[in-house]
């Protein structure tokens, strides 16, 4: 099976999976504890937070330019609206990495437990290849690389084509990055999880991509309605729920694709040892002849 064929099938096992209670629970959880925790920063920042970026919109010239646009192309409103709207863009970011982050950490092995006891997986030795200090660190050194990248796109955002563009690649390249190793993190060994990471790097990119597209759908309108600033608490958590289920549609479509690759790796890798194996007996057999 080849990898767009291997793609295509994980793909139809995590859309069936996700839609099991089972799934829709573990997307729920994490869901409930960033909205809490996230609503409670907001509800005590929110006030404080607004004064300090006006005046930083207003004064600053990295951003007074903005502002200046808005009210030179006939927004006369811009005043009162602007630090509100540039609040929210800075939050969704941040809130959604939470989000990715958190499910990683905790839901994705309770999903590779479920697919591994459901599926054809049950044989596969864990090898533990990455363990949780290594996830720490490899999970802090994305997510510090993914926030920089946002924070030097982030003025490009408010130019409408980039904001259905930019949230897909960086949201793809990080949950690619972020599943790919919590996924082999039991099952493979660090050499067999390099290995494959390497051989797959543009399906899993792919993925990763096709994921963020799905995930920039409740960004897009997030980040450019006016109903979702006027309606944001209500907003935000939908919008959060969407991104929970995304992501747990994420772990479940590439722990299918990589859990399948790595039983093909090691069924290859055994093949060929026995293929050596039986070589060198036909050479000794050979030579006593």
């Amino acid at each position: 099976m080849d990898s767009m064929q291997q793609v295509i099938k994980a793909f139809g096992l995590a859309l069936i999976g996700t839609m099991h209670p089972k799934m829709l629970w573990l997307s729920l959880r994490p869901f409930l504890l960033v909205s809490i925790l996230w609503g409670c920063f907001i509800w005590l920042t929110w006030t404080p937070a607004l004064e300090m970026l006006s005046i930083f919109l207003t004064t600053s010239i990295f951003t007074s330019w903005i502002q200046e646009g808005l009210i030179w192309a006939g927004f006369e409103n811009a005043r009162a609206w602007i630090a509100p709207l540039f609040f929210v863009m800075l939050l969704i970011p941040i809130i959604a990495i939470s989000l990715l982050v958190l499910i990683a950490f905790t839901t994705v092995p309770a999903i590779i437990r479920r697919v591994t006891r459901q599926h054809t997986y049950q044989d596969l030795d864990k090898k533990n290849g990455g363990g949780f200090f290594g996830s720490v660190v490899y999970t802090l050194w994305s997510v510090l690389i993914c926030l920089a990248l946002v924070m030097l796109t982030l003025p490009v955002w408010w130019v409408p084509p980039f904001v259905a563009i930019l949230p897909p690649l960086l949201w793809g390249w990080l949950t690619m990055r972020l599943m790919s190793y919590d996924v082999l993190a039991q099952h493979a060994s660090a050499e067999e999880r390099d290995i494959l990471l390497l051989k797959y790097r543009w399906p899993l990119l792919a993925m990763g991509i096709f994921s963020g597209m799905l995930g920039a759908v409740p960004t897009f309108f997030w980040a450019t309605s006016a109903l979702a600033l006027v309606l944001f608490p209500i907003v935000s958590f939908v919008a959060l729920w969407v991104y929970s289920i995304i992501f747990v549609f994420a772990a479940l479509w590439f722990a299918h694709f990589l859990l399948q690759a790595l039983k093909d790796l090691r069924a290859q890798e055994l093949e060929n040892s026995l293929n050596i194996e039986a070589r060198v007996i036909d050479g000794e057999f050979l030579n006593h002849g």
